[in-house]
C-alpha cells in the first residue's frame, strides 16, 4: 500500500533562495524525490505480465471472454483503476470511453468495431476542469494489425506503457492537486489512433482545458535493433508548432520568431527540465519531430486538435521486438514478449511521467496572452496577464539563445507583477517566455509571447 500523503504547510512555502536571488532557474519540491521512490518496478512487471497474458489485445479481438482478448484486458485495467480508487476513499472516477468505428470508413477497419477507452480521473481540489493526461495505448498487435486471433502480447508495446499509466494511477493518488490528473488507457492504437481520436474530439466538443497529454508508447525496451544496449536516454517527441494555428499567426513567425516554440515544444521542455532537476543519471533526448520518421502515435490526435501532446518512449527499439508473429526465424526470435522487457527501465520512465504531471498539477495555471516588445530599442518588455491563485508566488520571465534548444536563463518577479523590462536586453538576440511559480516552487510550461506588446 503506497502511504497517503496530507498537505503539509512547510512544503507550500516558497523557498526563499528564489525570492533573495532572481536568476535561480528552478526551486526543488523535495515531494518529487518520493514520487520517485514510489515507483515500483515489481508492480510494474506484475502488470505488463497480466496484460501480456491475455494472449492478444488487438482491436478485434475477443471482448467476452475473462482471460484473453481486448475486454478482458480493458476489464482488469478498469478494475485495478477502482482499486486504487478505493485505496484513496474514491478519489479517482473511473469510466469507460466508447466510440464506434464502422466497417470500411479506413483501410484497416475490418468490421464494425466497438473501441473503449478506460479513463481515472483524480479530480482536482481548485481547478477540476482543467487537466494534466497520462496515456498508455491497451491494444496489441502481431504482424498484422488486423489478426484477432493468433497471439499479440504486446508486452512492451504497450503493456509498458499501460502498465506505467497505472503505476503512476497508484503513486500520485496518494497526494492532493489543485489542478485535475487523467490517467488513460487509449485504445485503436494500431488500426488508426482510434481511441485518441474519439477523446480528443469529446475533449474539444466539451471545451476541456488541457495543460498537456504525455503519451507514453513503449518504455520498457533498453537493447536497440542498432546492437545498443543502454538505459540513461529516453526520448520525448513533440511538433514544433501547433497545426491548427492560422495563416496570420504563422505569417507573424516569419518576422518575430517561435518557429520551434509550440505549445507541444513547451511541454517537451518541461518533462526535459523536470528530468534534469530531479534525476540522477537519465537525460531526456528532445527528438524535433512529432513522432518516429513517417510513424504515428497517440499524442497526434490531441496535437491534430490543438492541443499541447507529446511522445514519451525508449531511445532505443528494437523492431524484430514491434509488430511481429511470434516466431523463430533464421535464428531470430520474433515478438513482443516479457523477455524482451526491462522493468526497472520502464519504472524510471514511469517516475518521470509522475514528476512531470505532479509539477503540472501543482504548479499555478500558466499565464495568458504573453506580449513582447522591444523593437529598436536597448530593452526588452513582457507583459502577460495576471494569473488569480491564491498559492501564485510570482513568474519566472525565462529567455535563451535563438539557436538553445532550451530555456537556459530566468528572472524571478513576484505576484503582482504583469509587466517587466530587462534593461539591456536586445530583443532581436534571444526568445523569451514567462511561466508562472507557486509558493511550493513548481511552475506552469513556459509561454511563449502570442502578440506584441503596443505602445
Amino acid at each position: 500500500m503506497i502511504p497517503r500523503h496530507e498537505p503539509d504547510p512547510e512544503s507550500m512555502r516558497f523557498f526563499v533562495l528564489l525570492l533573495f536571488f532572481p536568476t535561480l532557474v528552478l526551486a526543488q519540491d523535495l515531494r518529487m524525490y518520493d514520487i520517485i521512490d514510489a515507483a515500483s518496478a515489481d508492480r510494474i512487471e506484475t502488470d505488463i505480465r497480466t496484460l501480456a497474458g491475455f494472449g492478444t489485445r488487438n482491436t478485434f479481438s475477443d471482448t467476452t471472454s475473462s482471460t484473453r482478448g481486448i475486454g478482458a484486458a480493458r476489464r482488469w485495467i478498469a478494475s485495478e483503476f477502482q482499486s486504487i480508487s478505493d485505496a484513496c476513499q474514491g478519489c479517482l472516477d473511473v469510466s469507460y470511453q466508447r466510440s464506434l468505428v464502422e466497417e470500411g470508413s479506413s483501410s484497416r477497419a475490418v468490421r464494425d468495431v466497438w473501441v473503449v477507452n478506460v479513463l481515472a480521473i483524480q479530480r482536482g481540489t481548485r481547478y477540476p476542469d482543467r487537466y494534466v493526461i497520462m496515456a498508455g495505448d491497451i491494444d496489441s498487435r502481431n504482424s498484422s494489425s488486423t489478426d484477432a486471433d493468433k497471439d499479440a502480447p504486446g508486452a512492451n508495446d504497450n503493456a509498458s506503457g499501460m502498465a506505467g499509466v497505472i503505476e503512476a494511477a497508484r503513486v500520485l493518488s496518494a497526494y492532493k492537486f489543485p489542478t485535475s490528473i487523467i490517467y488513460v488507457g487509449l485504445s485503436g492504437e494500431e488500426q488508426g489512433l482510434w481511441g485518441g481520436a474519439h477523446m480528443a474530439s469529446v475533449a474539444v466538443e466539451e471545451g476541456w482545458d488541457i495543460v498537456g497529454v504525455l503519451n507514453n508508447d513503449m518504455i520498457g525496451n533498453i537493447e536497440g535493433v542498432d546492437g545498443v544496449i543502454e538505459n540513461s536516454t529516453f526520448r520525448v517527441f513533440s511538433e514544433p508548432t501547433p497545426v491548427t494555428e492560422t495563416d496570420r499567426q504563422r505569417a507573424r513567425r516569419r518576422f518575430e520568431g517561435g518557429e520551434v516554440d509550440g505549445v507541444s515544444r513547451q511541454l517537451a521542455r518541461y518533462v526535459a527540465r523536470m528530468t534534469d532537476a530531479y534525476f540522477t543519471n537519465l537525460d531526456a533526448k528532445m527528438i524535433y519531430r512529432l513522432d518516429r520518421f513517417g510513424r504515428g502515435g497517440h499524442h497526434r490526435p490531441f496535437n491534430d486538435a490543438g492541443f499541447p501532446g507529446i511522445r514519451i518512449m525508449e531511445t532505443h527499439e528494437n523492431y524484430i521486438r514491434q509488430h511481429q508473429d511470434i516466431r523463430v526465424e533464421d535464428g531470430i526470435a520474433y515478438g513482443d514478449v516479457i523477455e524482451g522487457v526491462n522493468f526497472d527501465y520502464a519504472a524510471r520512465l514511469t517516475a518521470v511521467n509522475a514528476v512531470a504531471l505532479a509539477g503540472l498539477a501543482w504548479a499555478p495555471p500558466e499565464p495568458d496572452a504573453v506580449r513582447i516588445g522591444g523593437a529598436v530599442q536597448p530593452s526588452t518588455t513582457l507583459q502577460w496577464d495576471a494569473v488569480e491563485d491564491p498559492d501564485l508566488a510570482g513568474y519566472h520571465i525565462w529567455w535563451r539563445d535563438t539557436t538553445a534548444p532550451q530555456w537556459t536563463l530566468s528572472r524571478f518577479v513576484p505576484a503582482g507583477t504583469t509587466e517587466f523590462t530587462l534593461e539591456g536586453m536586445v530583443i532581436d538576440n534571444y526568445l523569451f517566455g514567462v511561466s508562472s511559480v507557486g509558493m511550493d516552487g513548481n511552475e506552469s510550461v513556459v509561454v511563449f509571447p502570442s502578440g506584441r506588446l503596443q505602445r
